[in-house]
């Protein structure tokens, strides 16, 4: 005893102070470090009990307060007392150090854990092979995140002869120390995000251990648990690998021996499979090599003799338990999972009707519609191998039975790593790399005799574990989200009769499969989770399938099997079902399919109880207000409203503004007294597709407006920040689908819209309730900017007709708005007032155009990007306005509009135009109308003439920059209207050689045909000879546009073919105005150009006279018989040039010239004889 001092021992009969939390561990790490290293048997005894206290000591949560510092303290001492000669107390601090670590949740110190990893390096060379498995454990704990800290200690454990490597060899003769090895391993993989990742030669070496455990098959020894163990371990550390993002799969092998070894764990243990995979996949459209086992023919028979019925019974009553240890005892899921690929021959191939009856489950079975569709289908299910295992009726004895529950327990385990390291590979791949694999994992619709090749949706139906299944969900969904461009190929819409099945008719085929095996998943689930990942992935589907491309009904099948689940008891499940309707409603709207759905009568696959019909007759939430009695009349009266009401626009409003008929029967915690409305999450969503049934489908939406925007008001008066913001965003798409009616390009007619009247009111209405004190309600931004945006949303044709108090009411809210201090009520504010100032009723107010300029260059100098974005996109609208009154006006209102305001703006403009994209298209645009619309008054002032030549020289260099193609398309087509300005003093000033050797630089060279197409349209605007400049500055252009026809179908990038015909339009356009313009000095360059281009011209120039194609990139061009006209009169100036006496250059001119209109005349005679 004498070796071992024990300082502050307490004084016999001292009272000590009650124990607080961590109050036994500083104790005893206290007399921990009171001990000094001694070998004598009472030392070691004394260190013995001290562990064993430890590790008996009973922690809090949260470790009561003990500190990482102060468990690696103890840690660093304990192991300074252990000499590595005494292996039963190394055996004990390993298995302390272990405990510790995990049961507190610590992650040791780099500085700490040097001398730790030495110690247990040290430790596991130098003692027995028996104390290996602990001290393999306290390394595990130790390295636990701590991988990249531990590089001095790496080659020690993963180098050739590292302890770690000789012990995850496929040789080791322990199981157990290889599993501990390999999870020692995994986790050293694992990273903190935003910290240094493992070295790459320590990343390769650990993946290629895991995958090589992965592909290798279990050794004599291993016993089943242990082995699924081992493979949970490979798997994690391969995961931990790829969420590292550090992990590049970019070989083909590599990647395809990955997600072969993954595909055969996804099937792991699931009974009545049995597959071989290849050791490698490669990518390819077609089905992979299956070697499944075939299924005996008699485990497929249907046995009638066998009762079921009881089972169902007990499995019922174990439902009622609620869902723990729901991975061995969930008979329902089991059944109906495993019931699912008969179920599906049964009821939903093409064509086929029966078992409709639970197809359509009602809506009064909401307390869980899928169990009870399971129990319809259970009389059409055979009893399989794996559905026998779990049965309460087992052949089993009760140890033999726990074995076997353990037993898939951990198997299932070894299925959700599987999926879950396919989740971090599908995220840490390119998405083409990905569909590269389609076919390994996504099923496809059998051949005629051939079996269902196994794929997610196998997991989905037939996995006895509801985790599993809903791992295998996720999985697909993650395939699923962003494949609407691969899915984009897809097509069947007519019958195939070929010797080959095309890929897009193969894709189509896969997404009709996963429509028929998700909807077979939904119908048989009856977990609640699994049954939300179902209708996810359901709504992922829906998102990304081309269904103009396919044929129809898939969609309703969809839409006729998820009514009953709107009602479901699970808020989640709930809150997905919506979710689903809402991307239904958003597909590549609109659909004829679902514009059919939508009209379907209310209780359409719902229950006709009259609780169920109650939402869609009360009106009793609808608001008191002066019009409230032409509500209901307007709604009558308004086109699209039919007989029949739109059932789900009905069924969210009723969610989102109806009292719930049984407040406290949701599965969900959040259920309180006071409140009597659905959870939060269904109302938003429910909002959600409101909004996006108002967008797609307005036509249909119409019917209802007024009601709608009650829905709206209601929402913006509650407390709750997010209803407010949704009800917002439906007002601002109810906006927008009003104005989308009453554009000139619009194909509704005009019996068919919304009358001006009724839309007046439903403004006054919002004007008049609670969007106004949301415009206000500073402490919630987000909702002042979406209330900014649905302001914008405001008809203009509306906006006159209402009274002037609420017109100067939207005018000072927005104007106020632009002040804010937040950014981005800041953007949305000005955003809006550049939709107010295009206003036929207030652009010719010249004292709000005012006003308006001030707040856009007030905010076109703020600091945020976004808000700066806004305000130029304003700004140019602001510019539109000025020359629109211009134009209607006259100099009436350029005299009254303020001088010093449209230098100030040319200055800001001009500044802007240096700022980044977003802000710069707008910019030069706003510059191009600004130059277009100054007076000879402002000209000749010496303050605008310095800032004009700044602002040209902007537009000139944006033209030759290499901004985006927008920016420069902006400044070309800026330039143009600068061209338009005749006072001007363009062709005079320096700055106009600058100016046209920019234009034809772009015209000839530029890859983006649009801006060749704006380029040549300004080369084309001036109308007088001396614009043009000197005869060299002439000659220049003409050749340019020569040479940009030459050379108008060179291109790399096959989008622009599309735009060769309209460049060639508008060449030829300009070459037919600059030779009406030309002088006799002129004639020259174009003589050269008829000598040795001729051919290639006229054959263009014809193409222009015959031809109907636009031109200026979509803008109309003039018809054959004006381009004719405008040749014949280039023609008959050209004649009336006096040229010098021995000229030659006009009568080689007017040959040409002429040689063309009687060629194209005596084309065009032919087709006058037709008519």
């Amino acid at each position: 005893m004498a070796a071992v001092q024990v300082a502050g021992a307490p004084v016999c009969g001292a009272r000590e102070p009650p124990p607080g939390p961590g109050s036994g561990f500083r104790r005893l790490s206290a007399r921990l470090g009171s001990l000094r290293p001694a070998d004598s048997n009472s030392a070691r005894t004394e260190i013995h009990l001290l562990f064993d206290q430890l590790i008996s000591e009973n922690y809090s949560e949260g470790g009561g307060g003990v500190t990482a510092e102060d468990v690696s303290a103890l840690l660093v001492q304990a192991c300074r007392l252990v000499h590595l000669h005494q292996e039963h107390l190394v055996s004990k601090v390993s298995q302390l150090i272990h405990h510790l670590l995990n049961r507190l949740q610590v992650i040791v110190d780099e500085q700490n854990l040097d001398f730790l990893l030495a110690y247990t390096i040290s430790a596991f060379r130098q003692c027995s092979s028996w104390t290996h498995m602990e001290i393999l454990q306290a390394l595990s704990a130790l390295v636990y995140y701590n991988g990249p800290k531990c590089h001095k200690y790496l080659p020690d454990l993963l180098g050739e002869t590292g302890i770690l490597m000789k012990l995850s060899d496929p040789n080791q003769s322990d199981p157990d120390l290889r599993r501990a090895a390999v999870h020692c391993m995994a986790n050293i993989c694992l990273s903190v995000p935003g910290q240094p990742y493992l070295d790459e030669p320590y990343r390769n070496v650990c993946f290629q251990t895991f995958l090589t455990i992965l592909q290798s098959s279990k050794v004599s020894g291993m016993d089943d648990i242990t082995f699924c163990m081992l493979l949970q371990n490979a798997l994690k550390g391969l995961q931990s690998l790829l969420n590292g993002g550090k992990m590049k799969l970019t070989q083909t092998e590599q990647l395809g021996s990955l997600l072969a070894v993954l595909k055969k764990y996804m099937f792991h243990g699931l009974p009545g499979l049995n597959i071989e995979m290849p050791a490698v996949l490669y990518p390819a459209p077609l089905p992979q090599y299956d070697g499944r086992s075939p299924v005996r023919p008699e485990q497929m028979e249907i046995s009638p003799s066998k009762p079921i019925v009881s089972k169902r019974k007990k499995a019922k009553g174990k439902q009622k338990k609620g869902h723990q240890a729901e991975e061995l005892k969930e008979p329902n899921g089991e059944i109906g999972a495993g019931a699912a690929s008969v179920l599906g021959k049964l009821t939903l191939h093409e064509g086929s009707t029966m078992g409709t009856t639970y197809l359509s489950a009602p809506a009064g079975g909401s307390e869980g519609s899928g169990p009870t569709a399971r129990d319809r289908a259970s009389s059409y299910l055979s009893s399989s191998p794996w559905k026998r295992i779990s049965s309460s009726e087992s052949d089993y004895s009760d140890a033999e039975g726990g074995l076997q529950s353990k037993m898939r327990s951990y198997q299932a385990k070894v299925r959700q790593g599987a999926l879950a390291c396919f989740l971090s590979t599908i995220k840490s791949i390119e998405k083409k790399v990905l569909y590269g694999y389609w076919s390994a994992f996504v099923p496809d619709t059998p051949g005629i005799g051939s079996p269902q090749s196994v794929s997610l949706m196998t997991i989905s139906l037939k996995d006895p574990s509801p985790k599993t299944r809903a791992c295998a969900l996720q999985v697909l969904s993650a395939i699923l989200d962003g494949s609407k461009q691969f899915l984009s190929v897809a097509e069947d819409t007519s019958d195939h009769k070929r010797a080959f099945t095309p890929f897009s008719v193969t894709i189509a085929s896969s997404i009709r499969e996963l429509h028929r095996c998700l909807l077979l998943a939904l119908v048989a689930e009856s977990s609640s989770q699994t049954l939300t990942q179902i209708i996810k992935c359901l709504a992922n589907l829906v998102s990304n399938a081309p269904y103009n491309r396919l044929k129809p009904n898939l969609l309703t099948k969809v839409w006729n099997q998820i009514k009953p689940y709107i009602r479901h008891k699970d808020v989640n499940v709930r809150v997905s079902s919506l979710t689903l309707l809402g991307a239904i409603v958003s597909a590549q709207a609109p659909l004829p399919e679902v514009q059919l759905l939508l009209q379907q009568p209310c209780s359409s696959g719902l229950s006709s109880s009259s609780s169920a019909t109650s939402w869609f007759g009360s009106s009793d939430w609808r608001r008191e207000a002066p019009y409230a009695e032409t509500l209901e009349e307007s709604a009558d009266n308004s086109v699209g409203s039919s007989s029949e009401p739109c059932w789900l626009l009905r069924l969210c409003i009723s969610i989102v503004v109806l009292p719930r008929e049984d407040p406290c029967s949701d599965s969900d915690s959040s259920c309180t007294v006071g409140n009597i409305y659905e959870p939060s999450p269904v109302r938003l969503e429910s909002l959600q597709v409101l909004a996006l049934l108002v967008k797609g489908y307005f036509v249909m939406a119409q019917g209802y407006l007024m009601e709608l925007g009650e829905v709206a008001c209601r929402c913006m008066e509650e407390t709750d920040p997010s209803i407010q913001l949704h009800g917002a965003k439906l007002l601002e798409e109810l906006g927008t689908g009003l104005i989308q009616q009453y554009k000139a390009d619009s194909t509704v007619p005009l019996s068919q819209r919304v009358p001006v009247s009724l839309v007046v009111m439903f403004w006054a209405m919002m004007l008049n309730g609670p969007l106004p004190r949301a415009l206000q309600s500073s402490q919630h931004p987000t909702l002042q900017a979406s209330s900014c945006d649905a302001l914008s949303s405001i008809l203009p044709e509306a906006f006159s007709s209402l009274p002037n108090d609420r017109q100067i009411l939207c005018i000072t809210l927005l104007l106020g708005l632009n002040h804010s201090k937040n950014p981005l009520v800041k953007a949305a504010a000005a955003r809006a007032l550049g939709v107010y100032v295009l206003f036929s009723c207030l652009r010719q107010d010249v004292m709000f155009v005012a006003d308006t300029a001030n707040a856009i260059l007030m905010s076109l100098h703020d600091k945020s990007p976004n808000v700066r974005a806004k305000a130029a996109w304003s700004l140019g609208n602001l510019t539109d306005t000025l020359i629109v009154n211009m134009e209607m006006l006259g100099q009436s209102f350029q005299e009254e509009f303020s001088g010093l305001l449209l230098l100030k703006m040319l200055r800001s403009a001009t500044e802007a135009s240096k700022d980044k994209d977003k802000v710069k298209s707008n910019a030069v645009r706003a510059l191009g109308n600004l130059l277009h619309f100054l007076q000879p008054y402002h000209i000749v002032k010496p303050r605008f003439t310095e800032t004009i030549e700044e602002s040209i020289q902007a537009l000139i260099s944006t033209v030759l920059s290499e901004a985006t193609m927008k920016v420069r398309w902006n400044a070309c087509y800026a330039l143009g209207n600068v061209f338009k300005n005749s006072a001007l003093p363009l062709g005079t000033a320096p700055w106009t050689a600058q100016a046209y050797s920019a234009l034809t630089s772009v015209v000839k060279s530029c890859k983006n045909f649009k801006v060749r197409i704006k380029s040549a349209t300004a080369l084309s605007i001036p109308d007088k000879r001396e614009q043009y400049g000197s005869v060299e500055q002439y000659a220049q252009i003409w050749s340019a546009l020569v040479t940009a026809l030459q050379k108008s179908e060179d291109t790399t990038d096959f989008l622009e073919f599309k735009y060769c015909a309209s460049l060639r339009t508008q060449i030829c356009q300009a070459l037919i105005h600059l030779l009406k313009l030309a002088s006799s000095s002129d004639l020259l360059c174009i003589r050269d150009t008829v000598e040795q281009s001729g051919d290639m011209v006229r054959l263009y120039i014809l193409q222009y006279l015959k031809s109907g194609v636009e031109g200026d990139d979509g803008g109309s061009a003039p018809s054959p018989q004006e381009r004719g006209r405008m040749l014949s009169e280039a023609l008959e100036h050209v004649k009336g040039i006096q040229e010098p006496s021995g000229g030659t250059a006009k009568k080689v001119i007017e040959a040409y010239v002429e040689g063309i209109l009687t060629t194209y005349a005596s084309a065009a005679e032919p087709c006058v004889s037709l008519l």
